[in-house]
């Protein structure tokens, strides 16, 4: 009989250790609603995955997500809602493979959003924002000195306890054996998100994206490229928005809030003319995707409106792949946001493998844009001094690897953006507050 029990221990112990060791990357915390969460995580081979979850001061109270059977064909990605949250809670969850509990040491938690609607001022709001993110890969990396590196910064941004993340494009770097399949694809996206460093972020802080070249195509990819269905589609797999393709033109255009702040998520590949083409109508975004964003901005009431893209917006440097080499689709967008008497505008990008703050104020009859730019997490990082950018913050300029955190304080006729940039050990670099009753038309 003990012989018998023995075998019973050693065959739950095996089978709960294949569980642990068929997870490749993952699990993380996609969007977040009042009423519901989205779950992520993949396999390494075909494996049915759920979650159980339970509100953190009701543990006893158990829910359990669909069950979700993982295939090749989608990378083994599993993307799972919990549907039984209720608005301002936090809860624990728990990952099972084929049955077997899954488990990690770090903590794997998520929150729906506060309901604070005609109850009270909006809570304070704290998120991670970063771009240009390459992990190594030496034999399809680029001979010589590794061009990823200090991946510790993940750590780092965990430590700060975002409530969630918003990646500002070049997530991931596709190289030349990538791009031209979707078996390449699948692997460079697989590969990234299986780092290591990053997995305790993912766990337990919420995370948006938007893409830049790098995730979409070659370099400098533009809308000709022939496989952008394909990362669209294997970049909706790994991501966890709450929609994509808002305007059905395809790509990621997309829209979240959290609190009383909205984020409009930009595209600027799918639709953009080739940098070189001067014989066509040139645009980024396109005017469909412009005249959408007018019009959600329009109907916004949030004291901040972030307009999330991957290359810089306000920067006068025409080079580079800044929105200064598109000028007229450029000036189009923004006369547009001031003909409509948008307020609160600030741009989030990345790209440029620096960081740095500008800000646009053609007159007093106008309030000041700013432009955050935030780059690189992990890829080459380079000293810029912008020297052509009339509208650069030269103290805000940043060459090495950084992130940013940002935290929305104050009631609700009265909110305070407090932009910070930290190095890659979390060491602050520079800050930067900003009141919304600034950001007004007189």
């Amino acid at each position: 009989m003990k012989n018998k029990f023995l075998l019973v221990f050693l065959l739950l112990c095996f089978s709960a250790i294949v569980a642990q060791d068929n997870i490749q990357s993952g699990p993380m915390v996609g969007y977040s609603t009042m009423r519901e969460v989205l779950l992520w995580v993949q396999t390494k081979s075909t494996a049915e995955v759920h979650f159980e979850y339970f509100d953190v001061d009701n543990p006893s109270k158990r829910f359990i997500t669909k069950k979700i059977l993982t295939k090749s064909e989608d990378g083994y990605v599993a993307k799972v809602i919990a549907d039984k949250v209720l608005p301002s809670k936090k809860y624990a969850y728990e990952l099972f493979v084929d049955g077997k509990k899954v488990t990690k040491d770090y903590p794997m938690e998520f929150q729906s959003q506060t309901l604070w609607q005609w109850r009270t001022d909006p809570p304070e709001v704290s998120f991670a924002i970063g771009s240009c993110n390459y992990v190594n890969e030496a034999q399809y990396d680029r001979p010589g000195k590794p061009y990823g590196s200090e991946f510790e910064i993940f750590e780092s941004i965990y430590q700060k306890k975002p409530e969630f993340m918003l990646w500002l494009g070049d997530n991931t770097y596709l190289r030349e054996p990538d791009w031209n399949s979707r078996t390449g694809i699948l692997h460079r996206y697989t590969h990234t998100r299986s780092l290591p460093e990053l997995q305790p972020l993912l766990a337990s802080t919420h995370h948006y994206a938007i893409w830049d070249d790098h995730d979409f195509g070659p370099n400098d990819a533009d809308g000709s490229f022939w496989l952008k269905e394909t990362t669209s589609e294997i970049f909706k797999l790994f991501w966890g928005n709450p929609n994509y393709d808002v305007i059905s033109k395809g790509g990621i255009t997309g829209k979240f809030q959290w609190a009383d702040l909205d984020f409009f998520l930009l595209d600027n590949r799918y639709f953009r003319t080739a940098n070189s083409n001067h014989a066509s109508e040139r645009q980024i975004l396109g005017k469909e995707q412009i005249d959408w964003l007018i019009n959600a901005l329009a109907s916004s009431r949030a004291p901040f409106k972030f307009l999330c893209i991957g290359g810089q917006v306000l920067s006068t440097e025409a080079m580079h792949e800044n929105y200064a080499t598109f000028p007229r689709e450029r000036r189009y967008l923004l006369d547009k946001i001031r003909e409509a008497k948008i307020e609160g505008v600030i741009f989030l990008d990345g790209d440029r493998h620096h960081t740095g703050l500008s800000r646009m104020q053609e007159s007093m009859d106008v309030y000041p844009i700013y432009d955050l730019t935030c780059s690189s997490l992990t890829a080459g990082a380079y000293p810029n001094k912008e020297e052509l950018n009339k509208y650069r913050l030269e103290e805000t300029l940043y060459g090495k690897h950084n992130f940013g955190m940002l935290k929305v304080t104050g009631p609700r006729t009265n909110r305070v953006l407090h932009m910070s940039i930290f190095d890659k050990d979390g060491k602050e670099v520079w800050t930067k507050n900003i009141n919304a009753t600034d950001l007004k038309y007189k």
